[in-house]
């Protein structure tokens, strides 16, 4: 590990040795809008029950409906602003990470903000007045969810608010950084001053390959990001997807995390792999070598909602590796993570963190 938290540090708590703005995150901030609903504003706004799908103009005054008429919960949204909600969560140290995103001029951005802030992270975020803030509503009916997104603010950050001086002070104390595959549709610019930033001090540069379509409609970009990633994230679907764009000779999550791995690097320090696989074994590949971690059953009546399972697990894993812990047990946080965010609605969590390493421990 490149940095540790000071190991003579006599406090409790496991994050009051961490210092501000370790890690520092950058994404499409979202407002998850979550209501319980009956069939008939599924069939209004022509949404189907477990789907997700883009806002047209028909859904614009579903996130105000879902505001005045019934008891909507909000929830600071986006995968990487998930993640990061997580870390703090496991730190228990406010500030820890900060994140860096677009949204608009209104008082969904003053909902997301109070959010994100009272979750622990440090928001910086861009404002743009002509789009309103991202927003994502949530339909629970049941066990179902649906969920439709109007991306807007959130599509228009730009590399120009990296060099205010707010977030030069932040990016100057980060150690750590965090982006997703998402982000390469809305500023890849951005990403990349991050990237080379960590590259040219020797920090570390962590990635989330977000979702299948990724390495298919934004290659060039991800070609240019990928030697300066040094801990790669991604489920089995989107890791076989990429194994097919890239031509890779292996089918298998182990085959595949291994020709990740050895992807061209600016550096001698050899990438670290994670590819989560559901229930089935995690896989990770450091130094060349693959270790698969086995996950704890949870009994399916008490799954509620898998749809933060992967933000969760990415949080619970950073959380880890700020603190300079080794990778097997920052996938066992990951599962620890997981696990608990999957027990309830959207990406959230109750009461404290109670991790303790080998929380997932299964012969």
């Amino acid at each position: 590990m490149l940095w540790q938290v000071n190991i003579f540090c006599r406090s409790p708590c496991v994050g009051c040795c961490v210092p501000e703005s370790l890690l520092l995150g950058v994404g499409n901030p979202l407002l998850d809008i979550s209501a319980v609903v009956d069939e008939s504003m599924l069939k209004k706004y022509d949404l189907k029950a477990n789907d997700a799908i883009m806002a047209e103009e028909k859904h614009k005054p579903l996130y105000h409906e879902l505001m005045e008429k019934f008891n909507a919960d909000y929830i600071a949204g986006g995968s990487v602003q998930n993640s990061l909600r997580v870390v703090q969560w496991l730190i228990k140290k406010p500030k820890v990470c900060t994140y860096f995103g677009c949204v608009g001029d209104d008082k969904f951005a003053n909902i997301l903000k109070e959010k994100a802030s009272s979750d622990g992270v440090n928001v910086i975020y861009q404002v743009n007045k002509e789009h309103p803030t991202g927003t994502c509503a949530v339909l629970v009916t049941g066990s179902n969810r649906s969920l439709c997104a109007n991306l807007a603010a959130a599509q228009k950050f730009t590399e120009d608010h990296l060099a205010t001086e707010e977030c030069q002070k932040a990016i100057s104390k980060a150690k750590f950084f965090y982006s997703s595959g998402f982000f390469l549709a809305v500023s890849p610019a951005s990403m990349m001053q991050l990237a080379k930033h960590a590259h040219e001090n020797n920090l570390t540069f962590a990635f989330n390959f977000s979702a299948p379509f990724v390495s298919k409609f934004f290659k060039d970009p991800l070609d240019k990001l990928l030697p300066y990633v040094d801990v790669f994230f991604g489920n089995i679907d989107e890791a076989a997807e990429f194994a097919k764009d890239y031509n890779f000779k292996g089918t298998k999550a182990e085959e595949i995390a291994l020709e990740i791995a050895q992807l061209p690097k600016l550096t001698d320090r050899r990438r670290v792999v994670v590819i989560t696989q559901a229930k089935d074994p995690v896989v990770l590949v450091e130094n060349g070598e693959v270790n698969l971690t086995q996950v704890a059953p949870l009994s399916p009546e008490l799954i509620v909602d898998t749809n933060g399972a992967g933000d969760a697990f990415t949080g619970g894993f950073l959380a880890q590796l700020i603190l300079g812990k080794p990778y097997k047990e920052c996938v066992d946080c990951g599962i620890y993570a997981a696990r608990h965010v999957i027990q309830h609605s959207g990406c959230t969590f109750t009461g404290k963190s109670e991790y303790k390493y080998k929380y997932n421990n299964v012969d």
